[in-house]
């Protein structure tokens, strides 16, 4: 085309010319003018259905084997080729040339955003077992803690934070360093002679606040409670001083979990010194990250200690209270040096001489204990 224009600027005799010139034959020319004649000249170059055809169109199999690959279904096919292997585009199209496909990665990576496909992480949705009365009972949580805001007593989830290695070990994340000098850590995880530390925290809903032990023995029941007692004693009776009562809002398992008879006893304790009515409000089975101390409190500490090795636990307190957020969240913390054993032995006896009044909806999960007479130690 490009040379019939130049043969029709030169008018008669200009495709001999251009044909002379350009070394190409006059037959060519005389197609371009024709081209150039015709009314869609200026667009398409090539004609309706020329040039090299697609991979799926040559070979109309590609895109059903390719997706029988990537499909969620053939995991547990024992036959797929991909079983026990990533599913990247240079695998896929290496199992798809097995086949006998003749197909690249670029290609598999083109077809599979065609067919509405991304990379994506795993998803955390499944809880396991559903327990029927598992919406109900955040609903009766949710009740409970608007009534306790609405007369100004104190609302706290409590929970302990994953164990952390003590000493120059790898943290997730990354910080902002001078090229070249990143901070140097061990190469393996191996424990050493500090130990680990626990991060028992207490998150105040009504206040917008945390606090944060941090034990280096063991995540028991009784440190739990003593963290919570802690609270009550630094913070919480000064924020508080007409409370009478507070509610805690707790994990299904672990350590303050509805089954664990030492977090009751150790409750019972915490209400005979401090004179309060406690109340315990549990998360259903399976729904822990739910709880609002994990995305309120929890996952802003880790945010604000990322890339940093936690060399002492001197340093795990500072990161943790010198966490801050732009809606207020402030956080106080300490370390608990105390001794915190395991299998600690509750007898029926002591259970027996709890002041504990299930509630009437789910009574395991729901109860309140009163102050009362119990022994000094078990």
């Amino acid at each position: 085309m490009l040379l019939a224009a130049e043969a029709q600027a030169l008018g008669r005799g200009g495709i001999t010319q251009v044909a002379h010139a350009a070394g190409v034959s006059r037959p060519t020319i005389s197609r371009g003018l024709a081209e150039l004649a015709a009314p869609n000249a200026g667009g398409r170059v090539r004609r309706r259905g020329a040039g090299r055809k697609r991979s799926e169109e040559r070979d109309p199999a590609l895109l059903a084997d390719l997706d029988a690959l990537v499909d969620p279904a053939t995991r547990g096919d024992p036959m797929s080729p991909l079983r026990w292997t990533g599913k990247s585009t240079r695998h896929l199209a290496a199992a798809l040339q097995a086949q006998g496909h003749r197909v690249s990665e670029w290609v598999v990576c083109r077809l599979l955003h065609e067919a509405d496909y991304s990379l994506q992480a795993p998803v955390k949705v499944l809880e396991g077992r559903r327990h029927p009365d598992r919406d109900a009972q955040f609903g009766y949580l949710n009740q409970q803690s608007t009534a306790s805001l609405a007369a100004g007593l104190p609302v706290l989830s409590v929970d302990t934070k994953k164990k952390e290695l003590v000493g120059a070990f790898k943290n997730g994340g990354r910080e902002w360093q001078p090229t070249g000098e990143p901070e140097r850590v061990n190469v393996h995880d191996f424990p050493e002679q500090v130990g680990k530390a626990i991060p028992d925290g207490v998150y105040d809903v009504g206040r917008h606040a945390g606090w944060v032990t941090v034990g280096q023995d063991h995540d028991t029941a009784s440190f739990a409670v003593a963290t919570s007692g802690r609270w009550w004693t630094v913070v919480g009776k000064p924020a508080y001083p007409q409370a009478d009562r507070l509610l805690i809002c707790a994990d299904g398992g672990g350590s303050n979990g509805y089954r664990t008879r030492l977090w009751k006893v150790e409750l019972q304790r915490f209400a005979d010194t401090s004179g309060l009515l406690v109340t315990v409000c549990h998360l259903p089975p399976g729904t822990s990250k739910w709880n609002k101390i994990e995305h309120r409190l929890f996952a802003h500490i880790s945010l604000n200690w990322r890339g940093r090795p936690l060399v002492s636990h001197e340093v795990i307190v500072n990161l943790i209270g010198a966490t801050t957020t732009r809606t207020g969240l402030t956080v106080q913390a300490e370390r608990d040096l105390g001794s915190y054993p395991t299998k600690v032995p509750v007898s029926d006896e002591e259970m027996a001489a709890l002041h504990l009044t299930p509630h009437a909806f789910h009574g395991e999960w729901n109860y309140t204990i009163a102050p009362g007479s119990m022994p000094a130690a078990l």
